[in-house]
């Protein structure tokens, strides 16, 4: 049973086969249909294989006539080339040949009114020059656009002079004051522009000096210009002088209206008046003053000017050079002023030296800023300024010097004494001088300190009172030598005054004429700043002068006692009422009564013609006199009153107290 279940039916074996024939059938048929595409494949392969052995017989035969062309025509196209090449450098090189004569006319006319032309044609003719150097230097050619480009420099040099020469102008001395008015403190503050050349103007001699630097290897135009900048800079400064003394004396206007109306002061205080000062020194002063701060701008703006034309490296010494006539004009009119002013204190005169004092003053205060303008210039340069004013102060500190000592020497004269006793000469001229020296007393005291006078005075000075030089002191050191040298003045002067008064036979003129000058000089110190500035080394000045006041009026009072003492009771004889006199009693008071009229009538003879011109000390000493006569007279007369010592009473008894008054108070005046 197992074997027979195991065993296929004879109908599925013969399925089975017929299925598998016809499956074998199928993969023949297959079979035979990729033979038959491969055979087909294999022929076309073959076909194609044989056309593209054809074409790349082809090809190769191509290549072969067709690279020897391609080289013959490289060739060709690099033979163009050469040619193009040798043609263009033919054409270039005949050029340099032509230059000279296709720049001859430009170069002829020269540059005026066409300098961007003119530069190209120069650039041209510069670049044949180096071809004809580099290429062939034995050449004429070489020769002749070597001449064609120095007379173009010349003539560029030409232009350069020509421009700086028409378009530099002095500035007018209003411009130039409204400049210096820009240092001053006004309502609206304007910047002054000095322009010195136009723009367009500016801008050709720029590019001509660029190219002169550069390509003219020349250094002449810097000559050139500082001579003619420094011409321009030394006539607008003289332009300013003349304008000052055409303008100054007749109208005072000075500056533009514009700018007039703003201006709180001049850039100096003016020097005030001094004992017979010249108007027209006064103006040179100022106009000195002016120049100075002129100088100091126009300097400024040359700068300014220069930095744009002149290279860098040369800058310093081309400005030092422009600078140097107007500097050494002002120095040298600062010379002569030092000249006069020592002239001046060879005759004696030396409220003469006041000159100086508002010059110094100016010099010094703008002495940084004109170090600054002149800085890089020559150490010659950078000296002269202080040179000046170690001159000015040397012969300040002298003059103030052999003040002091004129006013301890002056003589006592008779004829030069005041008749009524008044103030004397000595004594205002005296006050005036420190009057004006306050004016300028930082200055006065910077100049005493500068002469190292301070042991003089014995004023002890604290090492922090000097600065790093040795020369130069503290404000407060310099007001305190100041004050000790006004005392020392003063001082000279009482003793002169002390002595001068001896030369009056009367002792009471002698009082009037001390206490004037006494009265005068307090009163004068107290109108001014002076008595500040003497009281820095004096504390009791004014106490000491009122206390020598006080000893004159006692002494002019003492004068008085010769009259005053007929009135004294002394020797009057002793009676009793009703009871007679004798002859010799009767006699005493006669005398009494004659004694005081004599006396009291040549006394106000005499000091009706003295003066006081002080009405308030005129009119206390009046009032004290009339008063110590009038109450010695009154008791006197009291005491007579009931004596009958004369038949004619109205002989000796000739003024009633108030006629005495009214004569006392005539005293002093000359009109009465």
């Amino acid at each position: 049973m197992g074997i027979s279940s195991r065993m296929a039916p004879p109908e599925d074996a013969s399925s089975r086969k017929r299925e598998i024939e016809e499956k074998l059938k199928q993969e023949q048929e297959t079979l035979s249909f990729i033979r038959e595409n491969l055979e087909k494949s294999d022929t076309q392969t073959k076909g194609m294989v044989s056309i593209l052995s054809s074409f790349e017989s082809r090809l190769m035969q191509l290549e072969n006539s067709i690279i020897p062309v391609h080289k013959q025509t490289e060739n060709l196209q690099r033979l163009q080339e050469n040619v193009d090449k040798t043609l263009s450098c033919m054409d270039h090189v005949i050029s340099y040949y032509h230059v000279a004569k296709d720049t001859d006319r430009i170069i002829r006319e020269g540059p005026t009114g066409r300098l961007d032309e003119y530069l190209a044609c120069i650039a041209k003719i510069q670049k044949a020059v180096e071809y004809f150097q580099d290429n062939n230097p034995d050449s004429p050619e070489l020769n002749t656009v070597k001449a064609r480009f120095e007379k173009g420099k010349e003539l560029l040099e030409a232009e350069f002079r020509s421009l700086l020469t028409r378009y530099s102008k002095p500035v007018p001395p209003i411009l130039i004051l409204d400049a210096i008015s820009g240092d001053e403190e006004l309502e609206v503050q304007e910047d002054v522009v000095l322009e010195h050349l136009p723009e367009a103007v500016l801008q050709d001699i720029i590019c001509i000096a660029g190219w002169l630097v550069e390509y003219g290897r020349n250094q002449d135009f810097m000559n050139v210009y500082f001579q003619i900048r420094s011409n321009q800079l030394d006539r607008s400064i003289k332009g300013l002088k003349d304008h000052f003394r055409k303008n100054s004396a007749s109208s005072g206007i000075l500056y533009s209206p514009a700018v007039q109306t703003k201006r709180k002061d001049t850039p100096t205080k003016k020097a005030p008046k001094r004992p017979g000062k010249d108007d027209v020194l006064d103006i040179e002063i100022d106009s000195y003053i002016h120049c100075i701060s002129a100088f100091v701008k126009l300097a400024q703006s040359e700068y300014a000017l220069l930095a744009e034309i002149i290279p860098e490296h040369h800058q310093k010494k081309t400005f030092d050079s422009l600078i140097q006539e107007a500097l050494d004009n002002l120095m040298l009119e600062g010379d002569n002023i030092v000249s006069a002013a020592r002239r001046a204190i060879m005759r004696h005169d030396y409220s003469a030296v006041l000159t100086i004092f508002p010059i110094l003053r100016h010099l010094k205060m703008n002495k940084s800023e004109f170090d600054s303008t002149l800085q890089g210039t020559a150490a010659s340069t950078k000296n002269k300024l202080p040179t000046l004013i170690t001159s000015m102060e040397t012969i300040g500190a002298k003059a103030l010097e052999e003040f002091a000592d004129s006013i301890k020497n002056d003589p006592d004269k008779e004829y030069n004494m005041p008749k009524d006793g008044t103030v004397h000469e000595l004594t205002s001229n005296a006050i005036l001088f420190l009057q004006q020296l306050l004016d300028f007393h930082e200055t006065a005291g910077a100049m005493l300190a500068s002469q190292v006078l301070g042991d003089t005075y014995n004023i002890p000075l604290d090492p922090r009172e000097t600065s790093s030089s040795a020369s130069s002191y503290t404000s407060e050191f310099n007001k305190r030598l100041l004050s000790a040298y006004i005392c020392k003045v003063l001082g000279n002067l009482q003793l002169n005054l002390l002595s001068k008064s001896k030369v009056y036979e009367d002792s009471a003129l002698s009082a009037i004429f001390l206490h004037n000058n006494y009265n005068y000089i307090l009163k004068s110190l107290e109108k001014s700043e002076l008595i500040q500035l003497v009281t820095v080394t004096q504390k009791k000045a004014e106490n000491s002068y009122r206390e020598l006041i006080e000893q004159q009026i006692q002494m002019y009072q003492h004068s008085w006692v010769r009259v005053t003492e007929h009135l004294t009771s002394r020797n009057m004889p002793v009676f009793q009422p009703g009871t007679k006199l004798k002859d010799k009693e009767r006699q005493v008071i006669k005398d009494k009564f004659k004694g005081f009229n004599d006396g009291l009538e040549e006394l106000c003879k005499i000091q009706k013609g003295w003066a006081i011109p002080d009405k308030e000390q005129r009119d206390f000493i009046r009032q004290a006199q009339r008063r110590v006569v009038s109450e010695a007279y009154r008791a006197f007369l009291h005491r007579c009153a009931n004596i009958s010592f004369t038949k004619n009473p109205e002989k000796y008894n000739k003024y009633r107290p108030e006629e005495v008054e009214e004569m006392i108070e005539k005293l002093f005046d000359t009109s009465a």
